[in-house]
């Protein structure tokens, strides 16, 4: 992250062991990197819950990345995020990345519930939580997005039909 920050692709390519594109040093990807150095500095437990590139196939392709805001909080809920490059969207990589983040969330004893808020004008990232049993719970303001819906959907479903899809 620090080698993105500095706009050093190569040297972050390197360390990740796989190649990156402009979108992971433009736009609000900075702002990202410099908030999760951050929050590392401060916890450096934090780690395992911070951001990942998302990487599809053999050839490791990156498309974006995704993963939790933190780690879960006192009751629980862990918030999940995820992006997706420009070059590759509506094509089915954000909702694998859900995906992913859902099983993991699952996968902890801790995690109780899943979280995610989306400005009520991004469509593509409502049509991505919608099947996956999330309910609106309220709405918050954020300094960098503005309005938010709060989404959520228990980590481990009661009914087994609930589950992922």
């Amino acid at each position: 992250m620090s080698a993105l920050l500095d706009g050093d692709l190569s040297e972050a390519g390197r360390v990740a062991g796989v190649s990156l594109t402009e979108y992971f040093v433009t736009g609000r990807a900075r702002w990202l990197w410099r908030y999760r150095l951050d929050q590392m500095a401060a916890d450096p437990g934090q780690a395992r819950w911070m951001v990942r590139q998302a990487i599809v196939g053999d050839k490791g392709l990156v498309v974006g990345h995704a993963g939790f805001h933190g780690p879960p909080d006192e009751i629980g809920m862990v918030e999940i995020g995820y992006s997706v490059a420009p070059d590759f969207r509506r094509q089915g990589y954000a909702r694998s990345a859900l995906i992913e983040l859902l099983r993991r969330a699952a996968a902890e004893a801790t995690v109780t519930t899943v979280r995610a808020t989306i400005s009520p004008d991004n469509v593509a990232s409502l049509a991505t939580i919608s099947g996956f049993g999330f309910v609106e719970v309220g709405e918050q303001w954020d300094e960098e997005d503005g309005r938010e819906l709060v989404f959520e959907v228990p980590a481990r479903p009661r009914d087994p039909s609930e589950a992922c899809r």
